[in-house]
């Protein structure tokens, strides 16, 4: 059985979802002004293996802490890395399609795959993978960054399948992929 696939994102209101130079203090000082964790910690008790481009490893490595001490981590590159050795044994780097990937995820007794960082995204959405994403709009206009959705090809249907509003003025919308 393939495992379920899901994004779960936060954007500027422009549709960005770091600047152009990869930072993203803009999103960390919005969100944590009201302690609300926006579903977060449901959402990641319920995946078992997290997929994260380069870019989006680089930008873990510095934060305070690993955050994902205790989840399967994929690391998506061309490129071999040389992974710090703070990291837990269940960080590994891959070079694969998607497809492949997810395939080989799947067979290994992955249920749920949560995909991060940009272009990941866009490859698992333009290879058709993508099940479900979970998009949480920042009050904030960007004004240029690097988009969450980039060209994937071919049109992508969604269904609305709800929508929050929290009091700071965040905007959350889950929607599934329709195949």
């Amino acid at each position: 059985m393939r495992a379920k696939v899901s994004v779960y994102i936060a954007t500027s209101l422009d549709g960005f979802i770091a600047r152009k130079d990869g930072s993203i203090n803009w999103l960390t000082d919005s969100a944590n002004q009201s302690g609300e964790d926006y579903g977060y910690q449901h959402f990641i008790d319920s995946i078992d293996v997290i997929v994260m481009g380069r870019n989006t490893f680089e930008t873990a490595l510095t934060f305070e802490a690993w955050p994902y001490t205790h989840k399967r981590v994929v690391v998506l590159s061309t490129r071999m890395l040389k992974l710090p050795d703070r990291l837990p044994k269940n960080v590994a780097v891959q070079n694969a399609s998607p497809l492949m990937l997810l395939e080989s995820l799947s067979a290994d007794g992955a249920t749920h795959l949560y995909i991060d960082g940009g272009n990941t995204i866009q490859r698992f959405l333009a290879a058709g993978l993508v099940d479900e994403l979970t998009i949480t709009r920042i009050p904030i206009l960007l004004g240029d960054g690097l988009p969450l959705f980039g060209s994937i090809g071919r049109e992508m249907r969604l269904e609305h399948l709800e929508t929050k509003a929290f009091s700071n003025g965040l905007v959350q919308s889950k929607y599934r992929v329709i195949k």
